[in-house]
């Protein structure tokens, strides 16, 4: 007899985010959506888990990721240069351990960071009712700080939106459009667009017509590992919810001090 199953729905927004599946030498991209990668590297961190623990139970859990609001690419450009005006060091080392300068010698150094801006992601997750449960309260109770993908991409609330007993395409097509107040109120006062709006998604699915190398295997420093997932492309057209004038029906979710700058 099969476990009853569960999914838990939570809303990822914030500032920013970076959801990054590949480093290249001095640039850090992101992808346009939360990886596998990174959803079980919170809900690790939510449940206490340190990055040797086994995350077998958590790959187990079947990933839906739908696009409330896609925000747009920012880039944090770096340079880093010695103050003493000495040449930078490179990796290589010398027979006493100690790095070697660069030759010929490179005076600043150019680093680029990615992140997504005013970003809104509804993610839900499938699996046994039980560890759904255990799951829900630890995101409501995180033993360790949560992020957006990197620890300086801190999430906004509400961040838990409940357990569904329902499957996960079921859930991604009936959840509530969960974009922020400011973009609602923009989209209602285009009267010439429809009382619905079509939103992307991916989820994962056996026979997908797409992959993604982003299911992690282990989170210790050394011992990083990661495999691929199928996943199936989504379109979904939800009801927005629009008042048909200028006015938006004010909201009842909690203070939120990032309600100032527009979230």
């Amino acid at each position: 007899m099969n476990a009853p199953q569960a999914t838990l729905v939570l809303r990822l927004g914030g500032p920013l985010q970076s959801w990054g599946d590949r480093s290249v030498f001095n640039r850090r991209d992101t992808r346009p959506e939360p990886t596998k990668s990174g959803i079980i590297g919170l809900l690790a961190a939510a449940s206490g888990r340190a990055r040797e623990e086994p995350l077998d139970d958590l790959l187990d859990l079947r990933l839906g990721v739908r696009v409330d609001q896609p925000g747009s690419l920012l880039r944090d450009y770096h340079t880093v240069s010695d103050y003493r005006g000495r040449p930078l060091p490179q990796a290589g080392v010398s027979a006493k351990g100690l790095q070697k300068p660069t030759s010929p010698a490179k005076y600043t150094h150019v680093t680029q960071r990615f992140y997504l801006q005013d970003a809104v992601f509804l993610v839900a997750l499938e699996g046994s009712a039980a560890l759904v449960q255990t799951l829900a309260e630890a995101v409501q109770r995180p033993a360790f700080p949560l992020a957006l993908g990197r620890r300086s991409c801190v999430p906004t609330q509400p961040l838990f939106l409940g357990i569904r007993h329902a499957e996960l395409e079921d859930v991604l097509r009936t959840e509530p459009w969960h974009a922020t107040e400011t973009a609602q109120q923009l989209y209602a006062r285009d009267r010439h667009r429809p009382p619905t709006i079509d939103v992307a998604a991916t989820i994962d699915h056996p026979d997908g017509e797409d992959s993604l190398n982003d299911v992690p295997h282990s989170f210790a420093p050394r011992e990083r590992r990661f495999t691929s997932r199928r996943i199936r492309h989504l379109w979904i057209t939800l009801p927005t919810g629009s008042a048909t004038d200028d006015s938006v029906a004010p909201s009842t979710q909690s203070h939120d001090p990032f309600a100032l700058l527009g979230w």
